[in-house]
């Protein structure tokens, strides 16, 4: 199966950018599998960012649309997460997951992390004001 391995985290300040990059290895291509992107803080659940569907079909919750973009380069199996006008609240553990099954609407205002059955170590994004 897929194996996922993120990067690009680190810390910046309030109003700033970063760049996510979870790279996908193994024998089962990548370009058949629903990815997304997940961030979780200590004490909390692992809540949905954005997710990326095989037909290029691209969700996110409300507290990130208009500010992070997800995108996928399917030559390189890398999916990204661009982050722009970052604010404290961003701050997390940030994990890169796929699923087989369908790819849910992170924007339901439901959890969807059940649904995902590959995940990466994460990668720490910290903002500071």
């Amino acid at each position: 199966q897929v194996q996922l391995v993120e990067s690009g985290g680190g810390s910046v300040e309030v109003g700033g950018s970063l760049r996510l990059s979870c790279k996908a290895s193994g024998p089962t291509d990548s370009s058949s599998y629903c990815m997304a992107w997940f961030r979780q803080t200590p004490g909390s659940e692992r809540e949905g960012v954005a997710a990326w569907d095989q037909d290029y079909t691209t969700t996110y919750t409300d507290p990130v649309r208009g500010r992070f973009t997800i995108s996928k380069d399917n030559t390189e199996n890398t999916l990204y997460l661009r982050m722009n006008n970052l604010k404290p609240e961003d701050t997390a553990m940030y994990y890169c997951a796929a699923t087989p099954f369908l790819c849910p609407d992170m924007g339901d205002g439901r959890a969807h992390s059940t649904t995902f059955t590959i995940w990466g170590q994460g990668t720490q994004v910290t903002v500071s004001s």
